[in-house]
């Protein structure tokens, strides 16, 4: 079983994509740039860039019946390793107690310029 998911409460896709997929019990994000619900980029520093990105991370799991708590797998792109601290510690306040596995690369460019992007994989609530 496959389901496309939309909500309303993260940004549209800015292609032929969708905001993410639900194959079987799993979760697959695409992945969210800081990009608000209305399709406004928030221009400020890569801190602010990581909390709209975990804002529509949590928009588009909560469509899916998942959470950021069934989370298996985390990948973050990022502009400029030299940012790394910032997001992890913005990453960090979104996964304290449940850590899911990660990896982290630097990227030449992430769309509309932004400067970091993440995706995810969870399980879907039964």
């Amino acid at each position: 079983m496959t389901k496309a998911i939309h909500t309303k409460h993260a940004p549209a896709a800015i292609g032929p994509y969708s905001q993410g997929i639900i194959v079987n019990n799993m979760f697959y994000s695409s992945g969210q740039i800081p990009l608000t619900a209305e399709g406004e980029m928030v221009n400020g520093d890569i801190t602010e860039q990581t909390h709209q990105v975990f804002s529509n991370l949590k928009a588009v799991l909560k469509e899916a019946g998942a959470s950021l708590e069934t989370v298996v797998k985390a990948t973050v792109f990022i502009a400029d390793m030299e940012q790394f601290a910032e997001v992890n510690e913005v990453y960090g306040q979104y996964f304290d107690v449940h850590k899911p596995a990660r990896s982290c690369v630097e990227v030449a460019r992430l769309p509309k310029d932004a400067l970091v992007e993440i995706e995810v994989i969870a399980l879907v609530k039964s």
